[in-house]
């Protein structure tokens, strides 16, 4: 028997065996870990998965399983796919903004110093972003992706 239970065993109420399958991917110290998994999967299902799979793996399920966990109890429609959206969307929009400056430099470069335009922070510059004061693109989204991960 453990010194102590696992955060899955304090969840279920129960005593920890020396050999739980749960006690090296949920510790007692993060019991939220377990409490997500346990909410969408729950802890029956989980401990087959981890128990049909090498030994070598089960740390990456657990996570994986705590993952998906997470995100679909941020968000019960899409779950981690919605943040995998806006991951991209993010990436395109600044893929856009990397062309728009490159177009830009390309065309600078060919005209002499006197014709040169300069840019006034604020304006529409494209199609794929909308800057802020300072230039920046305003990747303004759905979710806030700093308050996901306490």
């Amino acid at each position: 028997m453990n010194s102590g239970r696992c955060a899955a065993c304090k969840h279920l109420r129960r005593r920890c065996p020396s050999d739980c399958v749960f006690s090296p991917y949920f510790p007692a110290n993060n019991p939220r870990r377990f409490a997500y998994v346990h909410k969408i999967y729950g802890a029956s299902n989980v401990g087959k998965i981890l128990k049909d799979l090498p030994v070598n793996r089960r740390a990456e399920a657990a996570d994986s399983l705590y993952y998906e966990a997470y995100c679909r109890i941020k968000d019960p429609a899409y779950g981690c796919v919605g943040l995998i959206t806006i991951l991209h969307q993010q990436i395109y929009n600044a893929q856009c903004q990397l062309a728009r400056i490159q177009g830009e430099i390309a065309a600078l470069s060919t005209q002499p110093q006197s014709e040169v335009q300069q840019y006034q922070p604020g304006e529409n510059v494209g199609p794929c972003f909308v800057p802020d004061q300072n230039g920046v693109p305003n990747f303004t989204s759905y979710y806030d992706l700093s308050t996901w991960f306490d």
